[in-house]
Parts: C-alpha cells; structure tokens; sequence
C-alpha cells in the first residue's frame, strides 16, 4: 500500500541531532491513522548520519547522494523517491515543529497543490529568532527573489514546505538548482505550470547550529537566483 504521507528530511552531517528529530517523528506520525514513510535523503555526509536513520527500521528511509552536492540535490532527490500522495520536506533540525504538517495536509486537501511554512506572515510565531543579520540578510535576500524571480510570496526559504505527489513530481522533474536556491526554482516552476500555491504561518525555532554561511552561501544563492529564468526558458 502507497503512503499517504511522505516527509522528506534533507540531511547533511546531522548525527548530533537526526535521532532526536527522527524520534520526534515517528512519535507523533504513530498516532495518525494513515500509512506515512520518512525518508533522510542525505546529501553525501561524511558522519554516521545514515547508519542512525537506519536504526529506525521500516518507517524510516535513507538514500545518500555519493558526495556532497547540495540541499536542493538532496531534497530532490527526497521528493522523487517519496511515494506519498502528499510529499513534505522539512529540515533535520526541525526548526518548524513536526505538528505543523496538519496545516499543510488541510491547505493540500483542500485544493491547493503547494503549500509553503511561512515565518513573515505571523512574526509572533517566531519563537526564537535568528541573529539580526541573518534576519535581515533573509529579508534582503527575499527582496531579490520578489524583484528577479517570483512575487507575491512572503517567505521563499523556510524550509517547511508541501506538495501533491503530482505536483512534486512535475516540479523536483525539471528543478536544477542542487543549492540552497533550489526553493526558489521550485516556486518559480510552479507558478510558471499554474500549480495552485497556498502561504500558511508556521511555528519557528532558530537553531544556532545553522551551516548556511551568511557571506558564502548568500553569494552562491544571489548567483543561483541569477540563473533561474536562464535555465527554465521554455
């Protein structure tokens, strides 16, 4: 029997905190009366966190990438392996709560083919906030994506986000992007294919163990976004 649910979680070096968000999981998704999988795609980690998401038996699925390619190449590769007839991907440190997936399950069953974890549409649900230069880099960044790319959407990168199995295959399809952009793509794709996209306020916890560098990666992301519409001109 298919799933219903799939949550994707991409995975890089995370064996200090995968078991625990794992357990988390698998706690909560027990008590649902529906089939569910998760699967750790794991983008290349050079730690045990493959072996510790296999400790977890059946419920739990880990593929890994042969080297580190990306969190966009991961969460692709998460999203395509998926069986679910509802795919969401989340971050290993569970920043944003597993319980908050009844918000997208509800917008995707109610005919929305997206539906995206926002922190900029309640900012009171941000329980614990980043630095204020990432903060305001997140924002600058998102000022970019509204200018270059996509409009109309508060929030393109929290990484708390849902789709139908058909929409995610279309869209993870034809995405590129192996980077942190890669989110942007795929809003981007699903605006250009006319996927119905829903924006809900998500609770949200900064970790502080964060690998996004804020000099680096920024840089890597503007250049992604640069390369989007070139890429996808069909």
């Amino acid at each position: 029997m298919k799933p219903y649910l799939s949550i994707v979680i991409p995975a890089y070096n995370e064996a200090d905190r995968i078991e625990a968000s794992l357990q988390k999981a698998v706690d909560y998704l027990g008590q649902k009366d529906y089939e569910y999988e998760i699967i750790v795609a794991d983008d290349g980690s050079t730690d045990n966190t493959v072996a510790i998401a296999n400790k977890f038996g059946d419920k739990v699925k880990a593929y890994a990438l042969p080297k580190n390619t990306g969190k966009g190449a991961a969460v692709r590769m998460g999203m395509l392996k998926a069986t679910g007839e509802i795919r969401i991907f989340t971050d290993a440190d569970f920043s944003t709560p597993i319980y908050e997936i009844e918000k997208i399950i509800y917008s995707l069953k109610n005919n929305f083919d997206i539906v995206i974890g926002s922190r900029a549409l309640d900012y009171g649900m941000v329980k614990e906030h980043q630095p204020f230069y990432r903060e305001f880099m997140g924002k600058t960044f998102n000022k970019f994506v509204q200018l270059m790319v996509i409009k109309g959407i508060k929030d393109t990168q929290c990484g708390f986000k849902g789709f139908t199995a058909e929409a995610a295959e279309d869209i993870f399809g034809k995405a590129k992007i192996d980077g942190f952009s890669f989110d942007v793509e795929a809003l981007y794709l699903a605006r250009k294919a006319g996927y119905k996209i829903d924006e809900v306020p998500v609770e949200w916890y900064n970790d502080d163990r964060s690998k996004v560098n804020p000099i680096t990666d920024s840089i890597s992301m503007l250049l992604e976004i640069m390369k989007i519409k070139r890429i996808h001109n069909f």
